[in-house]
Order: C-alpha cells, then sequence, then structure tokens
C-alpha cells in the first residue's frame, strides 16, 4: 500500500463514521418528520394475463405525476392523491419492463426483449399524453436494459444493458475444487451503457466497460473484480454528476464501479471496490439464521464484496460523491456461491453464504453485500460506510428478518435516493429484505461527518425497490415503490427546526470541520 493510502487509510480508521457508529446514532437523531400521504396497490395485470409489479418510478413535474413501471407496464398515478390517471401502459407485447425515467415531458421506459439475451429497446413517451412520443418513439439498446436516466440537462439518455446470458460458462476447476472457476458462456452479450441523443432520437454509442484499453484499478478499500465467474460484466444502474461530464456505473456482479466519460463516450477506468471486514469492529453482522437468535458480532477471515445496485451523485465543497447501496449480489443460477463452512468458517458463520470464486479454503472468505450503504469520492476511494447501522436499527425495530437474511446480505440495501430538505442532504437508502419496508435516512450534507437520522417504516409495504423524491408547493415528499406488496408509497417530509442561533453555530462548525479535513486529506495525497 503507497503512502497516501496508508494516510487514507489511518484518517478513516480513526474516524467512528467510519468503522464505529455510535450507540445513539442507531436510534435516530429525528432531524425529519415523515407523514403518509398516500398509498396505490397496483394488482394484477388486466389485460395482459400476468402480474404487474411496483419496481420503478419517475415523477413528471410537468403533470404532477408519477410514473411506476412494473414488468408488464407502467401506472401513471396522481403524485398528490395517489389516483391512477388513465389506463396503465401496457407493452406486454414488447417484452417486459425494467427502469422508468422522465425528464422536459418525455418518459422513457426500459424493455427487454422477450429472450434476454436479444438487444432490447427504449420506448419514449409522452408524459402529458400518455401515448408513444411523435417522431422516433423507439430505440434499440443493448441486450437486457436494466435502467435508464437522463443526463441533468435532459439532452442524452443512458441505458445500462446488463447483457446476462441464460447460460453461464462451464466450470473449469475440479468438480470437489473450492475456489472454482468458469470459463465464457457460448451466448453472452456484452455488458454495455447505450448513449442516445435526445434531440435526434439516435443511438450514439454502446459504450463497453470491457473494451481493449478501459484500464481496472483498485480504490482504497482494494481491488477484488470478479473475474472468471462465467460471465462478461454487467451494468446495472448509473449515476450522472451535476455536470454531465461522468457517469458512474454500478457493475454489480463484478464489484466494479465503471466511469463513463460523457465527453468522450467511452469508459476512463472500471474501479474496483474491494472489500469490508466483517473482523472490524463497527462491522458486526447477524451471520446465522440457524440459531434462533439475533446477534451481532464480528467474524474475522470474512468480508463482504460492496456489489452496489442503486447510486446517486451528489455535490459537497465543490467535489462530486457518490452514494451506493451495497446490495451484494450473485449469478442468477447462485452457481458462484457455497456455504462458509466450505471455506474453513466455524459457527456461527459456518452457514453465510460466500463467493465460492473467491474465497479460499482456511484463508480470507468473501460473501456478497456489505450489508451496508457507503459514499464514494470521484475516485472510487471509500470516505463513508455505515457499518452495522442498517441491519441494528431493523432488529430494534423488529423488522430484522433474521431466519430468512441472517446468511445472506442482511437486510440488502438496494435503492438509494439523494434530496434537500431544509438547507440539508440526506440520503434515503431502501432495504429489500425487512420484514416491513423501511428505508434507512441519513444526513450527508459533510460526506466526512455522516450521521444516521431516523428508520422510515412504511406498515403495509414490503420490499422497497424504486425510490423518488419530489417537491410540490415547497414540500418535499419520497416516494417508494414496493416489489412484494405490489405498492406505491408517499411520505412527506418536514425538517426539524433548530434555534437559528445554534443552527447558525452548527453550520459554521460543519464548514470549519469539511475545510480542515478536506485540507488534512489533500495534504496526505502524493501526486499522481
Amino acid at each position: 500500500m503507497n503512502k497516501t493510502l496508508l494516510s487514507l487509510a489511518a484518517t478513516l480508521a480513526c474516524s467512528a463514521a467510519f468503522v464505529t457508529p455510535s450507540a445513539h446514532a442507531v436510534v435516530g437523531t429525528g432531524a425529519l418528520t415523515f407523514s403518509h400521504a398516500w398509498t396505490f396497490t397496483h394488482g394484477a395485470a388486466t389485460p395482459p394475463a400476468g402480474s404487474f409489479l411496483s419496481e420503478i418510478l419517475a415523477y413528471d413535474s410537468a403533470t404532477q405525476s408519477l410514473w411506476v413501471a412494473g414488468v408488464a407496464g407502467v401506472d401513471v398515478l396522481n403524485a398528490r392523491t395517489g389516483a391512477r390517471i388513465g389506463e396503465r401502459i401496457d407493452i406486454s407485447a414488447f417484452g417486459s419492463i425494467n427502469s422508468v425515467a422522465v425528464s422536459n415531458g418525455l418518459a422513457a421506459f426500459a424493455i427487454q426483449a422477450p429472450l434476454q439475451t436479444n438487444n432490447g429497446v427504449v420506448q419514449l413517451y409522452d408524459t402529458t399524453t400518455r401515448s408513444l412520443a411523435s417522431g422516433v418513439s423507439s430505440i434499440t439498446v443493448g441486450a437486457l436494459p436494466d435502467m435508464v436516466t437522463f443526463t441533468p440537462d435532459g439532452q442524452r439518455l443512458l441505458v445500462a444493458n446488463e447483457g446476462t446470458p441464460t447460460t453461464y460458462g462451464p466450470r473449469t476447476s475440479a468438480s470437489n475444487a473450492f475456489p472454482r472457476t468458469f470459463g465464457p458462456a457460448a451466448i453472452d452479450p456484452v455488458g454495455t451503457v447505450s448513449i442516445i441523443d435526445v434531440a435526434t432520437r439516435a443511438l450514439i454509442v454502446n459504450a463497453d466497460p470491457q473494451a481493449v484499453g478501459v484500464p481496472q484499478v483498485a480504490s482504497n478499500t482494494g481491488l477484488n473484480i470478479r473475474a472468471n465467474i462465467g460471465a462478461n460484466f454487467e451494468p446495472e444502474y448509473i449515476a450522472v454528476n451535476a455536470a454531465g461530464t461522468r457517469a458512474y456505473v454500478a457493475i454489480q456482479e463484478a464489484n466494479a464501479l465503471g466511469v463513463l466519460n460523457l465527453e468522450t463516450n467511452t469508459f476512463d477506468k472500471v474501479i474496483g471496490l474491494g472489500s469490508k471486514d466483517f473482523g472490524q469492529v463497527g462491522n458486526e453482522i447477524d451471520p446465522s439464521d440457524i440459531d434462533g437468535t439475533i446477534a451481532f458480532v464480528t467474524v474475522n477471515n470474512l468480508r463482504g464484496l460492496y456489489q452496489p445496485d442503486g447510486l446517486a451523485t451528489y455535490e459537497a465543497g465543490g467535489q462530486t460523491f457518490i452514494v451506493l447501496a451495497n446490495e451484494g449480489d450473485y449469478r442468477e443460477d447462485d452457481g458462484d456461491r457455497s456455504r462458509g463452512s466450505n471455506f474453513g468458517l466455524a459457527a456461527p458463520a459456518n452457514n453465510v453464504r460466500v463467493s465460492n470464486v473467491d474465497s479460499t479454503v482456511g484463508g480470507v472468505v468473501f460473501t456478497a453485500g456489505s450489508r451496508s450503504f457507503s459514499i464514494r469520492d470521484e475516485n472510487g476511494d471509500l470516505v463513508y460506510d455505515s457499518g452495522s447501522i442498517l441491519d441494528r436499527a431493523a432488529a430494534e425495530r423488529g423488522l430484522y428478518d433474521d431466519a430468512g437474511r441472517s446468511d445472506d446480505r442482511g437486510v440488502e440495501p438496494e435503492g438509494v435516493e439523494v434530496l434537500r430538505a431544509g438547507g440539508r442532504t440526506y440520503a434515503f437508502i431502501g432495504l429489500e429484505r425487512t420484514t416491513t419496508a423501511s428505508i434507512g435516512v441519513f444526513d450527508i450534507t459533510d460526506p466526512l461527518a455522516v450521521s444516521f437520522v431516523d428508520l422510515l417504516v412504511a406498515p403495509g409495504n414490503v420490499s422497497p425497490e424504486g425510490l423518488e423524491s419530489f417537491t410540490i408547493d415547497g414540500v418535499t415528499y419520497i416516494a417508494f415503490s414496493n416489489e412484494v406488496s405490489n405498492t406505491t408509497s408517499v411520505f412527506s417530509l418536514t425538517p426539524v427546526p433548530e434555534p437559528e442561533t445554534h443552527a447558525l453555530m452548527l453550520a459554521g462548525l460543519s464548514w470549519v470541520g469539511w475545510m480542515a479535513r478536506r485540507k488534512a486529506k489533500l495534504a496526505n495525497r502524493t501526486p499522481t
């Protein structure tokens, strides 16, 4: 490790925010209050036959409506009342919808083909008429388009094409050997990011993070880019910086973050996200799903691969930071996972789901996901991780699914939304695997001094998948779509006011602290 990384590691090791969340933080600071506005239950798709799952949603300010995508189509809801506007938009004739994004009165649907290894399409809809947009309304993209987003200026459309094979590559290691390796799949579409010019409705390029010449580099938490899993890189999610010059792409299964240059339309680099040490104080997990108790403990030699799903960006101190929901994921057929006992982990961690392509017998064992959310800088270096806060908060509320999740990714942070309220910046982290829909709320105004605010709990909802914030008449709302309960719910947010002098003092101290920490960090860096 070079001097820069040693210095930064020492700084982070001394930060309570990074490794040792304080006990009071777990119960929340009450900086926001939440009021339920409405819940809409979507129901089955009729017509056609099949289910509608409330998965991803987007807000249209022009019509004050929420567009909720759910496999068979899209429900458009009145954002004030939750009433559905018109009939469901049925896209089942083209495949299944995975994502929706809205900008300047245009809604983009990411639709995968019936055979997922075939190219998918992006369809464009007018948000006023809720019908296909005039002119070119369908654009062919890569295989299995899983996420779509506009750049901040609305001039480009970016699509994460996972390119997942239907059958993974064959095992190349002995049947009883660990770690295992797999060769390439016979049919494995290239995972890409499609860049579309909105004005011309033309595909500019399918950018490939595995293209020749794209360097793979380590972050301050290591490299750990997963290879030999029998599949190519699979872009999962995209977040764009405020300037619209860089897009950050979660390559989840590979445990990597791609940096897409939107000025050259090529990837600058792919950053390995390394791993999180579950043997470190502050990173405790409940590793056993079979002992009938919830006990958060450190586990030596067990590390979590971050493998983020949802991403968001925000600006602080003139810098861009990326917020990552570190869900973790294995192959669709689970061929790259087994149990901790295969690698020598003893009880209570013997039943933990682990990667059998990254772990070594009697050595370091890797599991999918970090059971946390984190913040990284533009270089992919970790500046904050929530440690064990999310799992502990769910357990304290009686919402932690011990038997179902202790062995496999815990509360499973999946979605993320960043918003401003009361002059502060907050991250909302959707937890997919709590027994009742739960969203962790953190004050991230200063990425080097993050605090846990509260756990937003929504009875009647289960498994929040997508999150979206919006403001109407000066009131800020958070909306979330719930895959298991098939509902969409909206809560209004109210910042808790502070006495003016106290607030000014805190603001001043926060800024002074931010500048001091930033200067110290920059001083410790060596030139590259």
